[in-house]
């Protein structure tokens, strides 16, 4: 499952660095988070670490984005493939 960041984000900036895909950006209001990159942290850590540090509890599942835990190691597998791939070109 992805996350979304609801519009009660107060724009902290304490999620964004906590993402170990950088799947958090600031969007035109508030903070947003790419549901393509979003794994839950799932392959990085045992818990979001968006949801661990946010002070307002804004960061729910998205409904649009619902993925089971196979899912999501497949997109953290996906995700690190990539990055690899990346680093190898550059």
């Amino acid at each position: 499952m992805a996350l979304i960041i609801t519009d009660q984000c107060i724009n902290c900036d304490v999620c964004e660095p906590e993402c170990p895909n950088a799947a958090i950006y600031l969007g035109r209001e508030i903070y947003e988070i790419d549901p393509d990159k979003c794994t839950e942290c799932v392959g990085h850590f045992e818990e979001p670490q968006c949801v661990q540090v946010c002070p307002v509890a804004c960061i729910p599942v998205n409904p649009l984005f619902v993925e089971d835990r196979e899912t999501l190691w497949q997109k953290y597998r996906r995700l690190q493939f990539e990055l690899k791939n990346s680093q190898t070109v550059a």
